[in-house]
């Protein structure tokens, strides 16, 4: 935000983030924490929602909430601001977020300022996608975790109980659901229970 402030003067900018299908409002130039991480918007709602799914930038130089596609939101004063530009970010030919900039006046954006918008949008879209890989690769290290874990407790119940891998299962996402705890954490637990008895039992 304060790069692009640095760049281009305005009131008022936000980020929203592709996640799925919905955009998430992820960074504002001003103080939002009410709504940051929280405020959403489907594709095609509202003026972000319409750059998102076509791709294509809008410029409004005043009056931006008397468009028939905007979107009012009583958490963001911005939304009486009279001029508006949002810019699609895009990364590797997909669509990663929306960039908007607003003026509380009436303002021309310039095509040199669009295509100013556009060009910090290629470079934050390339970070913004690379964190997300690295955001799916560290939560494939945890699935792979769990997995491993779950299937040692298994392993412990099948072998204690003589029951089949199944009903072991069975049993552990029972005891997650009564303790309301994680199937990883009542794994780890057998799993501990299980290397301290074990050498009293099994020399």
């Amino acid at each position: 935000m304060e790069f692009i402030e640095a760049v281009i003067k305005c009131d008022s900018c936000f980020a929203y983030v592709l996640e799925g299908k919905e955009l998430v409002l992820r960074a504002s130039k001003n103080p939002h924490a009410e709504v940051i991480d929280r405020l959403t918007l489907r594709l095609g709602e509202g003026i972000t929602g319409w750059v998102a799914e076509h791709r294509r930038p809008v410029v409004i130089e005043q009056g931006a909430f008397k468009d028939p596609r905007f979107q009012a939101f009583s958490e963001l004063p911005e939304d009486r601001f009279e001029a508006f530009l949002s810019v699609p970010v895009i990364s590797r030919g997909q669509l990663v977020a929306v960039l908007n900039l607003q003026h509380r006046l009436p303002h021309e954006h310039t095509p040199r300022e669009v295509q100013l918008v556009a060009t910090i949008g290629y470079l934050v879209g390339a970070e913004i996608k690379m964190a997300q890989l690295e955001e799916e690769v560290s939560n494939l290290a945890k699935k792979l975790e769990t997995r491993k874990v779950l299937e040692r407790a298994k392993g412990i119940l099948q072998r204690q109980l003589g029951i089949t891998e199944e009903q072991a299962y069975l049993t552990l996402q029972k005891q997650s659901r009564q303790r309301r705890r994680p199937m990883r954490e009542v794994a780890s637990a057998l799993i501990l229970s299980d290397e301290v008895t074990r050498p009293q039992t099994e020399p």
